[in-house]
């Protein structure tokens, strides 16, 4: 269980990287385990120009990284026309407008279960929300405890 809410995470970040750099059409494919897919997420997302299309690449790599996520695989970062980054249990496919629609993976991977990147994004994470509702009780304990220490020393 604890290794596919690690991949859903590191899913969502990937997503995150992509939306950061104003990737257009981002769309995740959840592919099938019998249909010989290698993987088990495309993340896919559009470029405008080679420059944002490598700005995508980098951010996505950087995320992953800090996560300690290395990718396995890359091509195309130089020609930034099909950027593919191989992270195993998905991959992370960055394509200029052109070649997306040239190779139409969605139509190749049709069987594949198509994912809005919100709604995978919205399934509950247990450690997230765990750390959230400390720290905002947290914080609201200081936030409370502050002015009544603050009023007794002006007094």
């Amino acid at each position: 269980m604890k290794k596919k809410n690690d991949l859903q995470l590191q899913v969502c970040e990937a997503i995150r990287a992509c939306q950061e750099k104003q990737a257009d059409d981002v769309t995740v494919l959840e592919l099938e385990k019998d249909s010989g897919a290698f993987t088990d997420y495309f993340v896919m997302c559009s470029g405008t120009n080679p420059r944002q299309i490598q700005a995508i690449a980098d951010a996505v790599d950087e995320r992953l990284e800090a996560l300690g996520l290395r990718v396995t695989h890359s091509e195309g970062y130089k020609q930034a026309e099909w950027v593919l980054l191989d992270y195993v249990d998905f991959v992370v496919h960055i394509f200029s407008e052109k070649a997306r629609q040239f190779y139409d993976l969605e139509r190749l991977w049709k069987s594949a279960k198509r994912l809005e990147p919100a709604e995978l994004m919205a399934k509950p994470r247990r450690t997230a929300t765990a750390k959230t509702t400390t720290a905002k009780s947290t914080t609201a304990k200081t936030a409370s405890a502050t002015p009544k220490k603050t009023r007794k020393r002006k007094a």
